[in-house]
Protein backbone atom coordinates (compact mmCIF):
# COMPACT_ATOMS: atom_id res chain seq x y z
CA UNK A 1 0.00 0.00 0.00
CA UNK A 2 1.47 3.34 -0.90
CA UNK A 3 1.68 6.40 1.53
CA UNK A 4 -0.20 9.23 0.90
CA UNK A 5 0.33 12.98 1.70
CA UNK A 6 -2.32 15.01 2.36
CA UNK A 7 -1.12 18.62 2.61
CA UNK A 8 -1.37 20.65 5.97
CA UNK A 9 0.10 24.05 5.36
CA UNK A 10 3.12 26.12 3.31
CA UNK A 11 6.14 25.64 4.73
CA UNK A 12 6.02 29.28 5.57
CA UNK A 13 3.19 29.02 7.97
CA UNK A 14 5.58 27.51 10.77
CA UNK A 15 8.11 29.59 12.36
CA UNK A 16 10.83 27.95 14.54
CA UNK A 17 9.33 27.83 17.99
CA UNK A 18 6.37 29.43 16.84
CA UNK A 19 3.01 29.30 16.33
CA UNK A 20 1.92 25.92 15.24
CA UNK A 21 -1.02 24.91 12.64
CA UNK A 22 -4.16 22.76 13.57
CA UNK A 23 -5.41 20.00 11.49
CA UNK A 24 -8.00 17.52 11.75
CA UNK A 25 -7.55 13.57 10.92
CA UNK A 26 -9.00 10.26 11.04
CA UNK A 27 -7.65 8.30 14.40
CA UNK A 28 -9.17 4.64 15.82
CA UNK A 29 -12.35 5.54 13.51
CA UNK A 30 -12.37 9.56 15.24
CA UNK A 31 -11.98 12.48 13.58
CA UNK A 32 -9.55 14.06 16.41
CA UNK A 33 -7.53 17.14 16.40
CA UNK A 34 -4.15 17.58 15.63
CA UNK A 35 -0.89 20.04 15.01
CA UNK A 36 2.37 20.62 13.20
CA UNK A 37 5.05 22.85 15.01
CA UNK A 38 9.02 23.65 13.88
CA UNK A 39 11.32 22.82 15.85
CA UNK A 40 15.09 23.79 15.21
CA UNK A 41 14.34 24.23 11.41
CA UNK A 42 11.90 20.71 10.96
CA UNK A 43 8.46 19.56 11.29
CA UNK A 44 7.13 17.92 13.72
CA UNK A 45 3.30 16.62 14.27
CA UNK A 46 1.43 15.43 17.39
CA UNK A 47 -2.06 14.82 18.42
CA UNK A 48 -3.35 17.41 19.76
CA UNK A 49 -4.13 15.94 23.49
CA UNK A 50 -1.99 15.96 26.63
CA UNK A 51 -0.88 12.20 28.00
CA UNK A 52 -2.45 13.57 31.13
CA UNK A 53 -6.16 13.95 30.09
CA UNK A 54 -6.89 14.13 26.71
CA UNK A 55 -7.59 18.13 26.72
CA UNK A 56 -6.15 20.17 23.81
CA UNK A 57 -3.14 21.84 24.40
CA UNK A 58 -2.97 25.02 22.78
CA UNK A 59 -3.88 28.46 25.11
CA UNK A 60 -5.13 30.29 22.10
CA UNK A 61 -5.42 28.59 18.58
CA UNK A 62 -1.78 27.67 17.25
CA UNK A 63 0.30 28.69 20.42
CA UNK A 64 1.94 25.33 21.82
CA UNK A 65 5.25 26.01 22.93
CA UNK A 66 6.08 27.86 26.47
CA UNK A 67 7.80 31.23 26.78
CA UNK A 68 11.33 29.91 26.65
CA UNK A 69 10.27 28.11 22.90
CA UNK A 70 12.11 25.26 24.31
CA UNK A 71 9.09 22.95 25.18
CA UNK A 72 5.24 21.78 24.59
CA UNK A 73 2.89 23.45 26.61
CA UNK A 74 -0.29 21.91 27.85
CA UNK A 75 -2.29 25.28 28.78
CA UNK A 76 -4.68 23.07 31.89
CA UNK A 77 -2.30 20.96 33.28
CA UNK A 78 0.88 22.61 32.45
CA UNK A 79 2.55 19.37 31.23
CA UNK A 80 5.73 20.14 29.35
CA UNK A 81 7.16 18.03 26.33
CA UNK A 82 10.15 18.08 23.93
CA UNK A 83 9.31 19.37 20.61
CA UNK A 84 11.28 16.99 18.69
CA UNK A 85 9.77 13.72 20.30
CA UNK A 86 6.63 14.55 22.26
CA UNK A 87 8.46 13.05 25.05
CA UNK A 88 6.89 14.02 28.67
CA UNK A 89 9.79 16.49 30.42
CA UNK A 90 7.65 17.68 33.81
CA UNK A 91 4.07 18.28 34.75
CA UNK A 92 1.34 15.91 35.23
CA UNK A 93 1.99 13.88 32.46
CA UNK A 94 3.80 11.16 34.41
CA UNK A 95 5.99 10.19 31.86
CA UNK A 96 3.60 9.79 28.85
CA UNK A 97 4.58 11.36 26.00
CA UNK A 98 2.25 13.04 23.05
CA UNK A 99 1.00 10.83 19.97
CA UNK A 100 3.27 11.42 16.65
CA UNK A 101 2.29 11.37 13.59
CA UNK A 102 4.07 10.93 10.05
CA UNK A 103 4.81 14.39 8.08
CA UNK A 104 7.02 15.80 5.70
CA UNK A 105 7.99 19.03 3.92
CA UNK A 106 9.08 19.67 0.64
CA UNK A 107 8.68 21.89 -2.49
CA UNK A 108 7.53 24.70 0.50
CA UNK A 109 4.67 22.76 2.12
CA UNK A 110 4.08 20.36 5.07
CA UNK A 111 2.25 17.03 4.41
CA UNK A 112 0.90 14.39 6.87
CA UNK A 113 1.87 10.78 5.56
CA UNK A 114 -1.53 9.26 5.89
CA UNK A 115 -0.76 5.37 5.79
CA UNK A 116 1.44 5.61 8.89
CA UNK A 117 -1.23 7.27 10.85
CA UNK A 118 -4.01 4.80 10.82
CA UNK A 119 -3.67 2.62 13.87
Amino acid sequence: MAEQLRLICASAALTDAGKGVRFELQHLGQMVPAFVIRYRGRVYAYLNRCAHIPVEMDWQEGEFFDISGLYLLCSTHGAMYLPETGQCMGGRCAGKGLVTLAVQEHDGYVYLIEEANHV
